[in-house]
């Protein structure tokens, strides 16, 4: 899989700008976040993924290059250890509207909410 012709993070929106065959795709940090790659969001196996709860305003804080194959994101939640792979990139631009909206249902089916805990509590 060849590297996307641009990323461009756009810090006021919080979105990452991904071209890839120049088709256009924009993932917003949260989504990035919610589905990380890494062990600590989809865990060690099928069945052992941990939802993310509560990370609407997460933002990413740093792009690293990883290899040419990847990118490594690094949040102000302090969340740093997944590794974007231009195959996964593209997999999440081609089906962000499926995607998340399964992770919508899988906060709803858990009560849960994207909004963090401490912000929730005042909002009400």
């Amino acid at each position: 899989m060849p590297a996307p012709s641009q990323i461009k993070l756009h810090k006021k929106s919080q979105t990452l700008e991904l071209v890839f065959n120049d088709q256009l795709y924009v993932l917003s940090s949260e989504f990035l976040r919610v589905l990380s790659p890494s062990a600590e969001v989809r865990g060690h196996g099928k069945g052992q993924e941990i939802l993310q709860t509560g990370k609407k305003f997460v933002e990413i804080s740093d792009i690293t290059a990883t290899g040419n194959y990847a990118i490594k994101l690094t949040f102000n939640d302090g969340h740093d250890s997944g590794i974007y792979s231009w195959d996964y990139l593209l997999e999440l631009g081609k089906n962000k509207e499926h995607l998340w909206q399964q992770y919508l249902q899988q906060l709803e089916s858990a009560g849960a909410s994207r909004v963090p805990a401490e912000i929730g509590r005042w909002s009400n």
